[in-house]
């Protein structure tokens, strides 16, 4: 049975195009988050310090306020927020200041709609498509805050990990003991690999989002996704690195996100793990 039986012709379209009114979301998700983040630990230090509490004027979320440039601060108006369409006939700049706009926004809700169009071309429209769409998603937004921040927030690597052991109790990636173990070896490995080196050098070579997100995807995919995830997350980290350093001239103290790599081993793993493995271990 072809994969466009469980895919209409219909399904790859629209998949693209929720993608890309999910990407414009997923851009305010990577954006926000971590000033949330930021908000919370400053009102969790002030309780600590018995300091009194910021009144606060306006509520700050993932809805409210309306998106506004950064540099103006001026509202973006609805026919504005067209995803990648308004970016193109507003020519990248803010109409009201002239400010350029990030690049991130259009590539963003690109990749979300190109994604989304291949997992659905992957699963198809069932069960297993339309939580690998979720996987996605939430990837697509820890890997842009991470390349941002240095952060893998817990309010997307912990309910991910969850959601993957939830959805591989109804087997739509694979059985619930590989999806338990892989979310308990997927934390380990990286925890001893961490404190392997630090022992070894005195540095932190990562932070702990990492072992949570590659823990999540173990959840997802199973203990025997994690080697294959693991080799390419390390390989294109590596090459990534090096690059920027020779190239561009980066300080090798500074350290690389590696959550970035982890998110796309782990979405490459997920569609075409199988082919991978066959063609590293033929």
């Amino acid at each position: 049975m072809s994969v466009l039986e469980f895919a209409p012709a219909w399904a790859l379209p629209l998949a693209a195009l929720f993608g890309l009114l999910i990407g414009s979301f997923l851009n305010v998700v990577i954006h926000r988050l971590p000033r949330m983040m930021q908000m919370e630990w400053e009102r969790e230090a002030r309780d600590l310090l018995d300091q009194p509490e910021e009144t606060q004027s306006t509520r700050y979320d993932l809805w409210a306020p309306r998106s506004q440039c950064p540099q103006c601060d001026r509202p973006i108006r609805a026919h504005e927020n067209i995803p990648v369409l308004s970016f193109l006939l507003l020519k990248g700049r803010c109409p009201g200041c002239g400010g350029r706009i990030s690049w991130q926004y259009p590539a963003v809700e690109l990749l979300t709609a190109v994604l989304f169009a291949l997992t659905i071309l992957h699963f198809g429209a069932g069960a297993a498509g339309l939580a690998a769409l979720g996987l996605t998603a939430v990837l697509i937004a820890a890997a842009g805050i991470d390349a941002r921040t240095t952060l893998l927030p817990d309010q997307l690597t912990l309910p991910l990990l969850w959601l993957g052991l939830v959805a591989n109790y109804f087997g739509l990636f694979t059985d619930l003991e590989s999806a338990v173990l892989g979310a308990i070896g997927g934390y380990l490995s990286l925890w001893l690999v961490y404190h392997a080196f630090r022992l070894a050098t005195g540095k932190e070579g990562m932070g702990y989002g990492d072992f949570k997100l590659l823990a999540a995807l173990g959840a997802w995919l199973g203990w025997q996704a994690l080697p294959m995830i693991l080799l390419l997350a390390s390989l294109v980290g590596a090459i990534v690195g090096i690059a920027l350093i020779l190239l561009l001239g980066r300080d090798r103290n500074i350290p690389i996100p590696f959550g970035p790599y982890l998110a796309a081993a782990g979405w490459l793993v997920l569609l075409w793990g199988d082919q991978l493995i066959t063609v590293y271990l033929p």
